[in-house]
């Protein structure tokens, strides 16, 4: 039943749901309403005061238009729509007299602040408060608060909003922070003076209105005014969250989130946002060849030579490592599988069904799990694996969505039903027919890590079993930005990397750091850090960093979305198609395009569903077919969230924070 009821604000009538509140139907009606406390996608709390409005009719005293709803409004004397004015005298005073509460105690450090020109205080201070203050006492001071190496606190700027306590508790799901004292004496703190253990942890940072919460490794770098800010797409997990780069220079300087309600609403992981730094350090930057056992400095025409010495004659592989851009992976198929060589983007050795793009994304998009009443995760640890989707996910057990778990006891920041560790307990899901589940709104999410052992096609099959049974829709939820794009151009070989190396006497390595090539082969590593890869490789050519060009990267759930260059990649390194297209030509094999836009418009050809950017094509469901399973438990695809990639490795921030972490692990034990 429709819950309509019209309102006048500042003369326009609006017709809204009566559950909104005054402030959101204002929003509807375009009229701004400043607010500190108040943010949509935490709850009310109504404290700042900032968002009073007159209500005409009403009590004679403002009202905090953040939560009072428009049912609760009552109608004029003949029935007309009730009047709200948001610009009246009384507002006009009422918000003067906010402002200079929340300026009383306030330091006057603008110019040293980090918040300083992105602030909300100071842009609402210049357009609703006064200029000058009636009060000649000293302000108070607080004690800082130490939260860890990432969020840097001065909480005598705090204006007791509540936004971190909220968001730490609501939305990390951590019952560290909150408010004590009352009056002048409340205080935002820590329980027990105790660090932030979230890896969403940064998000507070964007939260503050005021320069209370900033960022630590940010500090005192830049102002907002200097920095060039590129939109583009995070690559440290498979869930594509949506980002702006700021750039001053040719350097990173800080990494923030882009609001996506269909991907990461406005949240961003603490990897993703803090790993800029590793950008710029352990880079490669020229050049190399293995020349008596040892990596020397090359030219372009010298490395070029030497992989053209190599191939000559022999049979060779290529592998595609988690960042690799789909671009680049589509070039290097065309160039090694147009000459008869094996490729494979599995290096972590999941099974994904080749051709089965239901089998290897699934059905369900991340916006399902809004509706979803039953959540059933299978050899995943989202809090580790996807921190901004486990967020979403404890948002539908807060709504009354029921979670189950088949694999390791962990804290998801969220109770759910723990089924068992192994296969055991897959199986027996698999096996039976649960009616009462077909009528509940169900989504099946597998990991990678269940899929990584011998029979992982078993799991796999098993998991499909259990969605036909329960009328579920199906997510795959990848740990590798690059994987669901190396499937769909068909990066991959039947049987894994086993069968793709096999008897490869040259293997092509496309940034795949995670993994040990056996001695014999020759190796050539295309990378933009040097990690592993680079030191097993005979010739080293230096490649972009995901920031420094233009690339695709389709998501966990099947969504091409196209990330920006910010800036330039170092010295000689040159982006990854590009390299490829230079190494066909120095191999006589030259590739038919000449420019990125040539590249995709053939790749769009050969594979149609990546043109349709941000969009999530349907996938067709092939029936499960089971397979007998194996013995044991089913393991966690990350073991160290921090460092899961040669950026992370090369961050200093994130070994600080690695390192924290794994000393608040062995403390609690």
């Amino acid at each position: 039943m429709s819950d309509l009821k019209k309102i006048v604000i500042d003369g326009n009538e609006v017709e809204v749901d009566g559950a909104m509140t005054i402030l959101q139907a204002a929003e509807v009606a375009g009229i701004e309403i400043p607010r500190f406390c108040y943010h949509e996608r935490l709850s009310i709390a109504g404290n700042c005061r900032m968002c009073l409005v007159e209500v005409v009719g009403g009590p004679p005293k403002p009202a905090a238009s953040c939560a009072m709803q428009v049912r609760d409004l009552r109608p004029g004397p003949e029935g007309q729509p009730p009047v709200v004015k948001t610009k009246s005298p009384m507002v006009k005073k009422a918000r003067e007299g906010v402002m200079e509460f929340l300026l009383l105690n306030h330091p006057l450090d603008c110019p040293i602040c980090d918040q300083g020109g992105e602030c909300d205080l100071q842009d609402q201070a210049m357009a609703y408060g006064v200029d000058f203050s009636r009060t000649r006492e000293a302000k108070r001071s607080m004690t800082d608060l130490d939260l860890g190496p990432l969020v840097a606190t001065t909480m005598t700027r705090c204006i007791s909003c509540t936004r971190c306590v909220r968001f730490t508790s609501e939305v990390a799901g951590i019952m560290t922070m909150g408010q004590t004292g009352r009056g002048e004496d409340a205080e935002i703190t820590t329980y027990l003076n105790a660090t932030l253990d979230s890896n969403l942890q940064g998000n507070i940072i964007d939260l503050c209105p005021v320069g209370a919460l900033t960022s630590k490794p940010y500090a005192f770098t830049a102002r907002p005014w200097e920095l060039r800010k590129t939109e583009t797409i995070d690559v440290m997990d498979a869930l594509g969250s949506n980002i702006r780069v700021d750039t001053k220079g040719r350097e990173v300087k800080r990494i923030v989130p882009r609001n996506h309600d269909a991907v990461n609403e406005e949240w961003l992981s603490d990897k993703g946002r803090f790993i800029w730094d590793g950008l710029a350090r352990q880079r490669l930057d020229t050049p190399y060849v293995r020349v008596n056992g040892k990596l020397k400095k090359a030219s372009w025409d010298e490395a070029m030579a030497a992989i053209v010495d190599a191939v000559d004659g022999k049979k060779v592989a290529a592998i595609a490592g988690d960042l690799a851009s789909t671009e680049a992976m589509y070039a290097l198929k065309a160039l090694i599988g147009g000459a008869g060589g094996n490729v494979e983007c599995r290096v972590d050795g999941a099974y994904l069904p080749i051709g089965d793009r239901a089998g290897y994304v699934g059905t369900a998009t991340i916006a399902d799990l809004d509706t979803a009443q039953m959540i059933q995760l299978i050899g995943t640890n989202p809090r580790d694996e996807a921190p901004v989707l486990n967020a979403r996910i404890r948002a539908a057990w807060a709504r009354g969505a029921q979670v189950g778990l088949v694999g390791e006891a962990v804290d998801l920041t969220y109770k759910y039903a723990h089924i068992g560790e192994g296969r055991e307990a897959l199986e027996m899901l698999a096996g039976k027919d649960i009616g009462a589940a077909k009528d509940m709104n169900t989504v099946v999410i597998i990991g990678q890590g269940a899929l990584t052992d011998k029979d992982g096609e078993a799991v796999l099959e098993a998991a499909k079993k259990l969605v036909e049974n329960t009328n579920s829709k199906f997510m795959v939820l990848h740990t590798a930005a690059a994987r669901v794009g190396g499937m769909d151009v068909g990066f991959a070989t039947e049987g894994g990397m086993i069968n793709a190396l096999d008897g490869a006497e040259v293997i092509y390595n496309l940034g795949a750091d995670e993994l040990d090539i056996d001695a014999g082969p020759f190796v050539i590593y295309q990378g933009s850090h040097g990690d592993r890869g680079a030191h097993r490789a005979d010739v080293i050519l230096p490649a972009a960093a995901y920031t420094e060009e233009s690339a695709i990267f389709v998501n966990t759930e099947g969504r091409p979305q196209l990330a920006q260059r910010a800036a330039f990649p170092p010295g000689e390194a040159r982006e990854g198609w590009a390299i490829i297209r230079a190494l066909s030509s120095a191999l006589g094999a030259d590739l038919p395009f000449n420019s990125l836009a040539d590249l995709r418009k053939a790749m769009f050809e050969a594979h149609s569903h990546l043109a349709a950017l941000d969009s999530v094509p349907e996938n067709d469901w092939k029936a499960a077919e089971v397979k007998p399973l194996g013995k044991g438990i089913l393991k966690y695809a990350i073991s160290d969230y921090y460092l899961t990639n040669p950026i992370a490795r090369a961050s200093g921030i994130m070994a600080e924070v690695s390192k924290s972490a794994l000393s608040a692990k062995m403390a609690a034990e």
